[in-house]
């Protein structure tokens, strides 16, 4: 095995995380995830060094927003039962996981997407602003309104407060 192919095998679980966090549902993050390692053996010899993981989700990210094109205009969202939790054990109460799910699910897509890359793939601002090709004070207006909402969301569920006890 050559050390593309290892690299790709290291990055897969944030590929795969990112595809359902676009995706309407797991089969359809499948699919993204398919046509992505498709595309980067096929640019395979374009990959010049830097950031292995930036370059894929740049990739997975761009032929979402084409099939996304091709499809309608409507934001996709991400079915409840679609999305995987490493360990339910590990979660305090799932009712609780389950509301912020369904709060994520509700985000328009421009948002959501970057709030995953953000939370889940840990990624700076300045590497969101170039995957997704916008200016980094978008990035950080989606975050702020994906954040916003969430806390909104949750907090007319009564399920978490976000203001200190007085």
């Amino acid at each position: 095995m050559d050390d593309f192919e290892q690299r790709v095998l290291k990055i897969m679980p944030n590929l795969r995380r990112y595809a359902l966090s676009l995706s309407v549902s797991a089969a359809d993050a499948e699919d993204l995830l398919h046509d992505c390692l498709e595309k980067l053996f096929a640019k395979k010899t374009q990959w010049r060094g830097g950031n292995f993981k930036s370059w894929s989700m740049t990739i997975m990210t761009n032929l979402f927003k084409n099939k996304l094109r091709k499809k309608s205009n409507r934001p996709p969202t991400i079915a409840i039962d679609d999305v995987q939790i490493a360990d339910k054990s590990q979660m305090s109460d799932v009712l609780v996981t389950d509301k912020i799910k369904a709060a994520i699910d509700q985000l328009p897509e421009k948002n959501r997407t970057v709030l995953m890359l953000v939370v889940i793939e840990n990624y700076k601002y300045s590497e969101i602003a170039e995957m997704l090709e916008i200016p980094i004070g978008t990035v950080m207006s989606r975050l702020s309104r994906a954040r916003k909402a969430i806390s909104e969301i949750l907090t007319g569920q009564n399920i978490v407060s976000f203001r200190r006890p007085k």
